[in-house]
């Protein structure tokens, strides 16, 4: 028996004050007793020393008590005069998590009085303007809690959650009843996020209520689960043409996105952690789908993509999640990836339509110009658009405990031998996947890290201390680069050009070679990937022809892509390539002693290079722009590809390397 949705759950937990009153010292205070006053003994003399005196005995005693302890850590500390003209919000703090937190008052305690801790190396932001300054600040400082039992001590999450529940009443999104027999109630836990504008000030803190649905069933509670979002290639193309064509680039935000999807399935949550029933033993039978189903994403796209084609937009085939809209010279374009999307155009009347009719059909947030988009901060200039994941980096170095270490200058030893190392096996493997996880994410705007993180991929399974150590060089090398991205300019030329390179045999215990691609569009990177082969080679010169074909199945992706966008590319596609034996295989079939144990797939190189879709060119191995992600190179050719791959650090170092973090004045000793 159901009983009404309005009010059926109530909060459990009591009222929750502000938190920024000061908190009480959870540490117990040992009750201070007097004790007795012993007399004064001489102290035995010194050797070298005649004879000495009470009175001079106290008198250096006293003097030696008077005096400061020069020891290390006690010495006075003033700011570096060099440090007068850099933003402090990115700072490490120093402090020892047993000591109290430094007097603010101190002069010694912070630059430009924006942090309450001594300060460590810096990252100059001086090539951003104000505005992009003070919302990577916003950002940086962010707090959000993990657990719910930190949240609930909080007023304005407190608050969040309180509304997020409202509001799923309010939609009808589930039904309170008992639970019937053979039935099982998925768990359910709340996510917290910080919604920014575009200026970097809060426009919201969004508490997120998500089902557990790794305990469904297939059959049972869920059947078709696909749901498609967009290709981050998509995403690093479009905003190449946005920066090209001087277009208007904004985002916008779904409140409750997967409510607007009906649910057929019988499912039953339990009550969201914080709230009870009047009845002990209630469940929620969901009507809606909510977060964390497996079944929710395809519901909601289906609405959200039946809205877009009724506004006149045409769904791409090639990325199912990339909407164009072409009428009497304006353009439109929308890339959604769940409940995100970004929408840009060359008509602001257009954009503003458009941005209304969604409001219309969904309860819409417009967070203004794009600026921070799944987790990676873009930056826009005349010149173009600067991609980074700066904070998301930073977030990895204070979670691995490294912000005391020195930076690495490449991203793993040129002599390593991390598949066939002796070493123990992890005694916790789930902190490696874990940090593997987030550098497989951080390949959105680092294709340096691509061997590196391909490379330690392979050992998730069984990791062994030294792979470890291997995965926390990758973090010290973030160290001295947190802010490092990519660069997408806004040159009007969109020429696609592809370097593609093979490292011949290079896993030791498979001997399969290892090939990569970098994709350029008008000279900026776009699209990288590694991958091992799937056979082995019989030559260096088979291995580069397979590494071709891979290229080719990209290049004929994005060009089919660039169409859709509207962006020609009529001439052939060049593809670079440091082997002459391969290049001469993909334009002439006289090579059959080399050839004949090729498989016919491969011969689609040769094929393309007679239609005209591709052109192959020699490059120098030195200036093969792929050379970066098949092996681990030296410090010199590695900064030199770096450079020339468009990969940029605007947030310069400063003080010989970049320690960062910081984040708000809040002192938490888990962060010294």
């Amino acid at each position: 028996m159901s009983s009404p949705v309005r009010g059926s759950v109530l909060p459990e937990t009591p009222p929750v004050t502000d938190n920024t009153q000061e908190p009480e010292s959870d540490i117990p205070q040992e009750p201070v007793t007097e004790k007795s006053q012993e007399p004064l003994t001489v102290n035995p003399q010194e050797p070298g020393s005649d004879h000495v005196t009470e009175t001079e005995q106290e008198q250096r005693t006293v003097e030696e008590a008077a005096a400061p302890s020069l020891g290390r850590g006690q010495r006075q500390r003033s700011t570096s005069v060099k440090l007068r003209d850099y933003v402090t919000y990115n700072v490490v703090c120093n402090q020892d998590p047993h000591h109290a937190p430094p007097d603010p008052t101190s002069q010694s305690s912070s630059v430009q009085g924006t942090s309450l801790y001594p300060l460590s190396h810096f990252i100059s932001d001086e090539c951003f303007s104000p505005g992009q300054r003070a919302f990577f600040a916003a950002i940086t400082a962010g707090d959000e809690p993990k657990h719910f039992k930190d949240a609930v001590q909080i007023k304005v999450w407190n608050d969040a959650m309180g509304t997020e529940v409202d509001a799923l009443e309010q939609k009808r999104t589930w039904d309170i009843c008992d639970l019937p027999p053979g039935k099982e109630a998925l768990g359910c836990l709340w996510v917290y996020k910080t919604k920014y504008n575009s200026d970097g000030t809060i426009e919201r803190y969004k508490a997120r209520l998500v089902v557990q649905g790794n305990h469904q069933i297939e059959g049972e509670d869920f059947d078709e689960t696909f749901a498609p979002v967009v290709k981050m290639n998509t995403v690093r193309s479009v905003l190449r043409l946005v920066a090209s064509k001087n277009w208007e680039v904004y985002q916008m935000d779904v409140n409750n996105a997967f409510l607007h999807g009906d649910l057929e399935e019988e499912v039953y949550m339990k009550l969201p952690p914080g709230f009870r029933h009047s009845h002990p033993g209630k469940v929620c039978r969901l009507r809606k789908s909510l977060y964390g189903l497996k079944q929710a994403p395809r519901c909601w796209f289906k609405k959200l993509s039946d809205a877009l084609l009724r506004f006149g937009f045409d769904q791409s085939y090639d990325d199912y999640s990339l909407f164009s809209y072409s009428r009497k010279n304006i353009e439109l374009r929308v890339l959604v990836y769940v409940d995100d999307l970004i929408i840009c155009g060359n008509d602001s009347y257009m954009i503003q339509k458009f941005k209304d009719y969604l409001s219309k059909c969904f309860s819409m947030k417009d967070l203004g110009k794009l600026k921070y988009f799944l987790g990676i901060e873009i930056s826009r200039g005349p010149e173009g658009m600067f991609l980074s994941q700066r904070k998301y980096a930073l977030d990895i170095i204070a979670e691995t405990g490294n912000l005391g270490s020195r930076p690495a200058t490449t991203p793993l030893e040129s002599t390593h031998q991390l598949s066939t190392v002796e070493s123990p096996l992890l005694d916790d493997p789930k902190k490696y996947r874990r940090l593997m996880g987030r550098l497989i994410y951080l390949l959105n705007t680092r294709p340096e890290l691509c061997y590196s993180v391909h490379l330690l991929s392979q050992f998730m399974k069984e990791p062994k201390v030294a792979h470890w150590e291997a995965a926390l060089r990758v973090v010290r090398f973030l160290k001295g680069s947190p802010g490092q991205g990519i660069f997408l300019s806004s040159d009007p030329d969109l020429t696609l050009t592809v370097y593609c390179d093979v490292d011949y045999n290079s896993c030791p215990l498979t001997r399969r070679s290892l090939s990569a691609f970098v994709v350029l569009l008008g000279g900026s990177p776009v699209a990288w990937k590694t991958k091992k082969q799937d056979m082995v080679s019989h030559s260096s010169a088979e291995s580069e022809y397979r590494s071709m074909a891979v290229a080719l199945r990209e290049i004929k992706w994005f060009r089919r892509v660039l169409a859709g966008l509207g962006i020609d590319q009529s001439k052939p596609t060049r593809l670079f390539c440091d082997n002459k034996a391969a290049i001469h295989i993909a334009s002439n079939p006289v090579f059959h002693e080399r050839t004949k144990h090729i498989e016919s797939y491969c011969h689609a190189v040769r094929d393309a290079v007679q239609e005209g879709v591709i052109v192959t060119d020699h490059v120098r191995t030195e200036e093969q722009l792929a050379d970066i992600l098949t092996k681990a190179l030296g410090r010199a050719p590695f900064q030199y590809l770096l450079s020339k791959l468009g990969v940029h650090n605007l947030h310069a170092p400063t003080l010989g390397g970049v320690l960062r973090i910081v984040t708000s004045v809040k002192y938490n000793d888990s962060l010294c």
